[in-house]
């Protein structure tokens, strides 16, 4: 089966189709030549010849190498996905009724994942009839969030959404450290300055 090709996402010499370009890059007098020109003077250095706005009028076109050309492009995208931080959201859920035992380790859960970066969505699911409960349900998450105060902040306060409802909280970010000043030395202590002996004097000798 023959290789499917991949389609470029630039024109390059022979398949740009425009009757003049407007010519751009580096070692050129820039300014809007035919295509027949501007192809030439890309070949007279052995580069070549990229349509890089195709809708301007002329289109605008580079001279370069197109290889490096694309490994840049490549390499400037992959910089811009790992600058984009993934927010993760962590889904904790507690019924109207949850019992302090429950809710201590929910809320450890929760401190773990607001160390670890992550969002929590904290919601009550009322079933039934539990929904007369819904004030019950309101304390029971403010208690939650007052609980993580020190961790993370209020996105947004307890709100009834169908038969749940939701908390939404954000990991605090970390205070910048301040750099501790050196401590001053003690006196007599290890780090005190010592004290310069006076030299020694020579013994006297008796006259003879």
């Amino acid at each position: 089966m023959p290789r499917a090709q991949v389609e470029e996402p630039f024109k390059i010499n022979q398949k740009i189709t425009a009757r003049e370009v407007r010519l751009v890059g580096e070692n050129i007098e820039q300014g809007i030549y035919s295509i027949e020109q501007a192809r030439r003077m890309a070949q007279e250095q052995n580069l070549d010849l990229v349509e890089i706005s195709p809708t301007a009028v002329p289109p605008v076109c580079r001279v370069i190498d197109y290889s490096k050309f694309k490994y840049e492009q490549k390499k400037k995208t992959r910089e811009l996905k790992a600058k984009q931080t993934k927010v993760i959201i962590k889904e904790i859920r507690f019924g109207p009724n949850t019992d302090d035992h429950d809710f201590a380790f929910k809320l450890k859960h929760a401190q773990e994942f607001l160390r670890e970066g992550a969002k929590i969505k904290a919601y009550v699911h009322f079933v039934g009839r539990s929904i007369v409960f819904k004030e019950r349900g309101e304390i029971l998450l403010l208690k939650f969030a007052q609980a993580l105060e020190d961790l993370a902040k209020v996105e947004q306060l307890p709100k009834l959404e169908g038969k749940r409802m939701f908390l939404y909280l954000a990991p605090k970010a970390a205070a910048p450290v301040k750099p501790s000043k050196p401590a001053a030395p003690k006196e007599g202590g290890k780090d005190a300055p010592k004290e310069a002996k006076p030299a020694a004097q020579p013994a006297n000798k008796d006259t003879e």
